[in-house]
């Protein structure tokens, strides 16, 4: 019989994570794919005849979460400020140039995904 990488109870709860953070499947070139008794991988950076430039697999629902959070903090982040000076600083340096209300925003935006994980994390 073939080795397991994820229990069931984190496939159930990876599932939720990567579900929860759907909307940034649009927003970024990045998809989570369910790769069976391996967990579930990151895909990233995708290009045709290529295909993704970057995978990373996850068996724990925590980590995963984190990933998908930096991806879309850095997405929320960087995007506004390309082209410009601000996007030579590192990620919490512009993230503290933006303005009070859109900092919260972001705030509560982690909290939504957190929301929406509900017991993933448990």
């Amino acid at each position: 019989m073939a080795e397991k990488y994820i229990t069931e109870e984190q496939r159930a709860k990876c599932r939720k994570v990567a579900d929860a953070f759907a909307e940034l499947y649009e927003l970024a070139d990045v998809m989570v794919a369910d790769a069976g008794r391996f967990g579930f991988v990151r895909l990233q950076w995708f290009s045709e005849g290529e295909g993704f430039d970057s995978a990373m697999a996850f068996s724990d629902s925590m980590e995963l979460f984190e990933e998908l959070w930096r991806i879309w903090y850095e997405h929320e982040v960087l995007t506004p400020v390309l082209g410009t000076p601000l996007a030579e600083l590192d990620y919490d340096e512009i993230f503290r140039s933006l303005s009070k209300d859109r900092q919260e925003e972001i705030l509560e935006k982690k909290k939504y995904f957190i929301s929406r994980c509900e017991d993933a994390f448990a």
